[in-house]
């Protein structure tokens, strides 16, 4: 029996990729290489190749080495860790073979070991892996089953990383050493799902940083626009006070309309002079509205005699120019591809063009055998965008594990329809478990469908609270997503969630930095942070956006009665108040919430302080210099916003740093509850921070105030003030306004608010918004306030379930009394 232990010096200068030699166990035909106390990687060749350069999906195994018992014996070889036990019995990789066992209590079911080819779903109907993501939702109208993923309710789940190619020193592939066997990773985190998440980012590169711009909102259009048609309809959405910070042109930009004999025009890469003639100037009028733009293409079909580099592109491959012959697109071949990003790419991007969406529909098969297209278009373009100082982006498809190196990712083109939006949030979550965070959706659906203002906005709402939000739609001149094509309600709606998708660019941005630096998802599902609450696995469409925000979108049409939308959800322990209503619920319980179409369902933490951009119009690449700090009651809080240079050295050295924090106290008497606060800006830090904003600051749920004091300063009137604007069925939303202007925040800043009113729960006039809207007999309305006017909690519901009221009346007004309790 022997011991290694991470107790000895590591070697010095030691290649990232090769794992510390005091970690691996190895022998005739076989290695195993401990990275963690819970993973382990496991390789079988007859020929005794290893391989230890990186690949596609593996980065770095050179982690700190655990304390490792291994002993062998006439049988086999046996590896303890600190978590696992391995037992292996020198042959061929069976199940009979080759087993790891969980050593510690790590899962809520009695399956604890893994045997060789286990699969990731067991035939027995039970949910065991919690899945990942997948290539493409094209054509997809509804659900469709996912990937394997990394997180497991039974505790692990295996990596397959035999097929993947070799990454040279260089940045390019190549193919695995002949008589390279098996290579396998295994993940025995049981429900320590953070902790898997953060080592499988060291093992395989980090989520990266997006440029904040590609935060905001998002125009796409499948639709031959004009050069002028297209400007003309961004300063219609500026006028209208709807915010973008990204232009998508689809194909159209390039020629289409082509000769036959030449090909579909599904590919091209020169711009229709028609519609666009100055493509400079179009591109640098787009930069001067703070639009980033980015142009789709469909390389398959490689280049053709019509393309203005065609003759250029030629003669770089060894070509006649003369002879007209296609040149076919060839992304294992290193000649292509210099051509191709120096001929076809770079001369549009010196124009203006910021990135490109690569849209690859066609096919996994390259030359080289083993490599999928568009995994390569992925880390070629990605190294490639790179150049010249800025922040690496693409916009591409998913092509498996180690995708999320290369955000952003196009989901495909689904239908308009319910069950597509129903499985959005889902699916959107999901890929966190594979740390595949920043999908991008065609938020509205692309194709088919039927026109529904209320479908279409229930989306828009989701696109608010995901990843990256673009609207997208395909080309036909009856579906297009510009709010005003919509009902004026819808419309109202629309814009409002655009206008707050930018106001939330800080608070995700920060989230981002999380992501990058912690492996913690932006957007996740609940069982990330309650992993052993079995109600955080029965609501697959609820997430957390951010640390702080609880979002359960309604996916589902609205009953037509109350016009009232529902969704169940489950709220952890704790006080959480809805951000748009200011209702309070308690949690540790499953609850169904009820909206009208104005509202989603979006709680925070008491405590919270969410920063959120003043002005929405503003430029989404800067930090903004004005803040709302928006401040959820009831309990203390901290907050970090995180901002940078937006250069490429995302180092965390290069953050800039303004923390939040909260302290609150609650009192009782006979006037009512009554509450001091003191808020507390603390230094800025960082290379470049802004230490001047301008302030203000929303609290959530009050009535009033006795005084508000700020750097010493007692605020006068004017300064302070309450608001709501909670829309229709909210039943009021009480919101102090604090302005603190321009405020230098070099030494920090606290503000003091003493004898903050905190608004009670009105049931009548709740109750009362919930009939008014409602298309029900008046006698019911009627009665059903008479007895909200003489009763109240388990009574009040008793005599109203005896009523049979229509539709989720009942149910709204359940949710609305157990609020006030």
């Amino acid at each position: 029996m022997s011991t290694a232990s991470s107790d000895l010096a590591e070697p010095p200068g030691a290649d990232p990729a090769v794992a510390d030699p005091r970690a691996v166990v190895q022998g005739p035909g076989y290695r195993f290489t401990v990275l963690t106390s819970r993973l382990i990687r496991m390789e079988r060749s007859e020929e005794d190749v290893f391989v230890d350069a990186p690949t596609q999906l593996v980065r770095s195994r050179r982690f700190d080495v655990p304390q490792i018992t291994v002993a062998e014996s006439d049988d086999g070889i046996d590896i303890w860790t600190e978590h696992l036990h391995l037992r292996y019995d020198r042959g061929p990789f069976t199940a009979a073979g080759l087993s790891v066992s969980m050593r510690t209590r790590a899962q809520s079911t009695h399956r604890t070991r893994w045997s060789y080819g286990d699969p990731a779903r067991p035939g027995d109907g039970r949910r065991s892996n919690l899945g990942g993501a997948a290539r493409t939702l094209d054509d997809v109208d509804g659900a469709i089953e996912l990937e394997p993923g990394l997180l497991s309710v039974h505790g692990f789940a295996v990596v397959d990383d035999t097929r993947s190619l070799l990454l040279t020193d260089d940045g390019w592939v190549a193919p695995r050493p002949p008589g390279a066997g098996q290579d396998l990773y295994f993940f025995g985190y049981g429900r320590d799902y953070q902790d898997a998440l953060r080592d499988f980012f060291a093992l395989t590169g980090p989520s990266p940083l997006l440029p904040r711009w590609a935060l905001g909102n998002w125009w796409s259009r499948f639709h031959r626009y004009t050069a002028d048609e297209f400007l003309a309809l961004m300063d219609r959405f500026t006028a209208a006070g709807i915010p973008f910070s990204v232009a998508v042109l689809d194909m159209d930009w390039h020629l289409v309309d082509i000769d036959p004999a030449l090909g579909s025009g599904w590919t091209g890469y020169t711009w229709d002079t028609g519609l666009f003639p100055d493509p400079a100037a179009f591109l640098a009028a787009l930069h001067e509205r703070n639009l980033h733009v980015t142009l789709n293409v469909h390389p398959a079909d490689g280049v053709r005699r019509h393309e203005a580099a065609y003759a250029d592109m030629a003669r770089d491959l060894g070509l006649d120019p003369d002879s007209g012959l296609e040149i076919a697109f060839d992304i294992s071949s290193r000649e292509f591809v210099d051509a191709y990003l120096r001929r076809l790419h770079h001369p549009q991007e010196e124009i203006g063009v910021d990135f490109w969406w690569l849209d690859w529909q066609s096919g996994a098969n390259a030359r080289l055998p083993g490599m999928d297209p568009l995994w390569m278009l992925n880390h070629v373009h990605y190294r490639d965008s790179a150049r010249n100082g800025r922040r690496p982006l693409t916009f591409s498809r998913y092509a498996g594990l180690g995708s999320h190196r290369y955000p952003v990712g196009f989901s495909g083109d689904t239908v308009v329809t319910w069950a597509s939006l129903d499985f959005q949030p889902y699916f959107t979550a999901t890929s966190a478990n594979v740390g595949y965070f920043w999908w991008s959706h065609d938020i509205g659906g692309h194709l088919g469908g039927v026109k529904d203002d209320e479908l279409a906005t229930r989306w828009f709402q989701l696109g608010a609270f995901s990843p990256v939000n673009r609207l997208h739609s395909t080309a036909s001149p009856f579906n297009s997503k510009e709010p005003w094509r919509f009902s004026l309600q819808a419309e109202q709606v629309m814009t409002r969630f655009l206008r707050l998708r930018h106001q939330l660019v800080p608070y995700l941005y920060s989230a981002m930095w999380a992501a990058h630096t912690d492996g913690i998802g932006p957007i996740r599902p609940m069982y990330h942070d309650h992993p052993w609450e079995e109600d955080a696995y029965e609501v697959p469409n609820q997430f957390m956006f951010g640390p702080d925000l609880l979002v359960a979108p309604i996916t589902t049409p609205a009953d037509r009665r109350t016009h009232l939308g529902d969704v169940t959800a489950w709220l952890p322990e704790g006080a959480w108040f809805d951000v748009f209503t200011g209702r309070r619920y308690d949690g540790g319980r499953r609850i169904v919430l009820h909206r009208t179409l104005e509202l989603m369902p979006v709680l925070a933490r008491a405590g919270t302080v969410l920063p959120l951009a003043a002005d929405p119009m503003a430029d989404t690449a800067i930090d903004p210099e004005s803040l709302v700090l928006r401040i959820v009651p009831g309990a203390d809080g901290r907050a970090e916003l995180v901002e940078d240079d937006g250069g490429p050295e995302v180092e965390p050295a290069n953050r800039r740093l303004t923390a939040v924090t909260v302290e609150w106290s609650t009192h009782g008497g006979v006037g009512g509850v009554t509450a001091d606060a003191v808020l507390t800006v603390e230094p800025p830090t960082g290379r470049g921070v802004r230490t001047t904003r301008t302030l203000a600051l929303d609290v959530l749920g009050v009535d009033a105030v006795r005084r508000v004091t700020a750097g010493g300063r007692t605020l006068r009137q004017g300064e302070v003030g309450v608001v709501s604007d909670a829309g229709r069925g909210g039943g009021g939303q009480g919101v102090l306004r604090v302005d603190l202007g321009a405020v230098d925040l070099t030494d920090g800043l606290e503000v003091h608010l003493d004898g903050l009113r905190l608004r009670a729960a009105d049931v009548t006039a709740q109750v009362f918004a919930l009939l008014d809207e409602a298309e029900i007999a008046f006698d019911t309305k009627s009665q059903v306030m008479e007895l909200v006017e003489r009763q109240s909690g388990a009574a009040l519901l008793s005599t109203l379930h005896s009523l049979d009221l229509p539709g989720n009346l009942y149910g709204a007004i359940v949710e609305v009394v157990a609020a006030a309790a």
